[in-house]
Parts: structure tokens; sequence; C-alpha cells
């Protein structure tokens, strides 16, 4: 990554490691700068306290000539940025020589478009793999009109291979936090990640509070890199069974629009049971379980996530936003069997 940085400045967010991966980064990569965490934070406190540091790092953007007063604990923070673009990059992503350069021309190109990522590939020793698309992003991330996220290149657990059907840049609903170019200033106005989330999903909250705000988030099919996925929580585990129940009934009640609000929770609530039926009658009581606790942890918070939304209030309806499938992605997998991004109805597509 170090190699194919293209002049950015690289920092690494140490969540309180307790291998020797601080010293081998000192000793190999001297280059890179360090923040070091007090605690493991998880993916998205992790994030915003480091990035949070990272802010009074860099040099002014618009007034380099000047030394930014830091505001002490407690302060309004002041309005001056160190970096104007930030990149949010998994540990386990491999780059490609010129990845970042078709990203930035993009922001730099539109200052309505406050997020975009790369093509998403499988990260394999097997040529044939790595020409699929990843599931976490894959050629831009989608929402149908319940919430559930899907890509152009991935619906559900169904990965398309990469024939450069998926090139062109283009408006998306979201863009993926394995490797997301966001611009500082909208990350810090919108409070980055949503906290509470831990992990899983919580990119789609953010370009979903982006877009709620009048921002655009893009994909950028010019430029490639390679994702491992699943090293934290594999998709077997019942914890992220857990968190992507919970966390899914979070992230559509914090923002699906006032009219709509009611149908897409019951509709939701009812085919989170559908499933959890079906996985209590497959055996797998332990995913059944973690879908149980996440119904109950959500209402139990619901007092928290009423006061995000209020903070962040939703604007836009389904049809108003960028990259919603006007129908039910469920419905079209499992009842239509439609299994990949080129066989929804296009005219569905916003």
């Amino acid at each position: 990554m170090v190699a194919h940085s293209d002049g950015a400045t690289i920092f690494v967010a140490d969540n309180a490691s307790t291998d020797d991966s601080v010293a081998l980064l000192a000793r190999e990569f001297p280059q890179v700068r360090l923040v070091q965490l007090a605690d493991n934070l998880g993916f998205c406190r992790g994030y915003n306290a480091a990035l949070e540091d990272v802010r009074w790092e860099g040099p002014l953007v618009d007034r380099p000539e000047q030394v930014r007063p830091r505001p002490e604990r407690g302060q309004d923070w002041v309005d001056v940025f160190g970096f104007k673009y930030y990149v949010l990059l998994n540990s386990d992503v491999e780059v490609t020589p010129g990845w970042l350069l078709p990203q930035r021309e993009l922001l730099e190109s539109n200052p309505r478009i406050a997020a975009c990522q790369p093509k998403i590939r499988q990260h394999s020793p097997v040529p044939e793999q790595r020409r699929q698309f990843e599931y976490a992003g894959a050629g831009g991330g989608y929402l149908d009109q319940l919430g559930y996220p899907f890509c152009r290149g991935r619906l559900f657990d169904t990965l398309e291979t990469d024939t450069g059907q998926y090139d062109d840049p283009r408006p998306v609903a979201w863009a993926t936090g394995a490797c997301m170019l966001v611009r500082a200033r909208a990350w810090h106005e919108l409070g980055g990640l949503e906290s509470t989330f831990f992990a899983h999903m919580e990119e789609i909250d953010l370009c979903w509070r982006l877009q709620n705000a009048g921002h655009e988030v893009w994909y950028h099919g010019g430029a490639t890199v390679f994702h491992v996925g699943g090293g934290t929580l594999h998709k077997s585990n019942p914890r992220k069974t857990y968190l992507n129940f919970r966390n899914g009934l979070a992230l559509v009640y914090k923002n699906t629009h006032p009219a709509e609000l009611p149908g897409v929770m019951i509709s939701r609530v009812a085919l989170d049971w559908v499933a959890a039926l079906r996985l209590l009658l497959q055996g797998a009581t332990s995913d059944f379980q973690a879908i149980l606790r996440a119904h109950w942890h959500f209402v139990r918070r619901l007092s928290y996530w009423r006061a995000q939304r209020q903070k962040f209030p939703p604007r836009l309806r389904a049809a108003e936003r960028t990259g919603v499938f006007q129908g039910s992605l469920v419905w079209a997998y499992f009842g239509q069997g439609k299994r990949q991004f080129s066989e929804l109805d296009p005219e569905r597509l916003s």
C-alpha cells in the first residue's frame, strides 16, 4: 500500500493491539504515522477516535500559514481541517497502482460528491476468484425500498465475475467502509460512523446520512482493490448475525423518511422473524438466538436511536434517493430467482 499511495499521508490506527505490530510498523515502515488508541474501541469508535486525532496532524487546507488552535476538552471544535479527504482503508485490502487517483479526481470535479469507492474484488491466490467481485462493496452499493443492502456484482451471497460490466462511474446509495474516500468536512459535520454499531452497516448509515444532508455518494470503476473480507467475524459467527440484524433495524429506523417509516419497520421486523424461524428449523439455534437478542437490544435502546434520528433528520423518500431499488430485493432474489444485478428491472432503479 505504501508503494501505491499516490503521495497520500498514511496513518495506521492501532486499536490497542497486544502483539508486536506497533514495533514492526516502526521498524519496517518508518514513513507511516501511528495513531495509538489506549483501548480496543471496535471498528466504528476506533475510526472516529483515530480521525479526530488525524484531523489535527496535517497542514491546513485553506490557511496553511496559520497554526490551528486545538480546542480543550469540552470546547467547540475549530472549523478548520488538516486534510481535505480521508481514506478509510481496511488492513485486509490490497491496493493496486493508481487506485487512489480516479477517486480523488472525481471528488475534485464535483463538490457535491462527499464519498466514493473503487471496484472491490476478492483477494485470493486463485486467479478465478480474484476476478470475482467481493461481498463488501463490489461495484457500488445499493438499497432496496426496505433498506436491504446489495451491490452491482453481488446480490445477497451470489457474486458475479468482473468482465468490465461495472466499470462506469455512477452515483450509488453507499460506498464500502473497506475502502472509502470521504471529504473530511462532511465526515466531521455528520459525526463520522455510528459508534453504537460497533461494526457492520456503519458505512451504509453514514452514506444514507450524507444523502439526507444533500451530498452525493459515488462509485468509480476505474480503480480496483482486493479485499479479503470476513477477517474479523466470519459470516458463520453468531456475533455477526447479531450485529447485522440489530444494525439493520437501527439503520432503517434512523434514516427512513417519516412517511415511509411505519411500513418499512413492520416489513423488516416480519422478514427478520421469517429468517429467524428458518434458521431455527435448520438447527442454527445460535443464530436464531442472535436475532432475538438483536431485536431486544434494538428496542431497549430505542430512545437513543430516536435521538440520533432527530439529530440527523431523514429528508428524502426512497424514490428521491440515489441507488435505491423501488421494490423488494428479498422477493426478486428468493421469489423470482434473480441472481445478478442486470436482471433487476432498470426502471425500478434510481
